[in-house]
This record gives C-alpha cells, sequence and structure tokens, in this order.
C-alpha cells in the first residue's frame, strides 16, 4: 500500500526541475510531464519485478516442502500382553 502512495510522488519529485538564476536572483522550478511518465514507469516496472521474484520465492519454498521426504513410523500394535 506504502508503494502505491510513493508512485506519485517520486514522479512528481523526477519531474520537477529547479534552476537558479544568480544574476537576478530567482529560482524557477519547471514540471516535464514526460519526465514524470518515465519515472512512473520504471517505479511500476521495479514494483513488478520484486513481486515477481517474491512469487516466485514462494513457489520454490512450497515447492521444497512437498518435495520433503519425511517417515513417519506408527506403532499400530493394540495387543494387550497381559
Amino acid at each position: 500500500m506504502r508503494a502505491l502512495i510513493a508512485i506519485p510522488a517520486i514522479a512528481l519529485l523526477a519531474a520537477c526541475q529547479v534552476s537558479k538564476d544568480e544574476a537576478n536572483d530567482t529560482v524557477s522550478m519547471t514540471y516535464n510531464q514526460d519526465v514524470a511518465e518515465n519515472a512512473a514507469a520504471d517505479v511500476s516496472a521495479t514494483a513488478q519485478n520484486v513481486g515477481s521474484d517474491i512469487a516466485n520465492g514462494v513457489d520454490k519454498a512450497g515447492d521444497r516442502i512437498q518435495n520433503t521426504d519425511v517417515n513417519v513410523s506408527v506403532d499400530t500394535n493394540t495387543q494387550d500382553n497381559r
């Protein structure tokens, strides 16, 4: 959930370009939509890769659990030796 909140914030930060003009003592900020879209696409691709890696890890762990050889020996002798 936090990642969903962070994606727009990262895209906005990546798209803001600040420049300072020392001669006029001014600061200007511009917003580049192409940069924001590229940043959002990169973050989305990374999130998908991380999710895929997690899913693969879970699948591998499940396979390891299923493939374990556990021999359980149960004594079913119920005779009473009196």
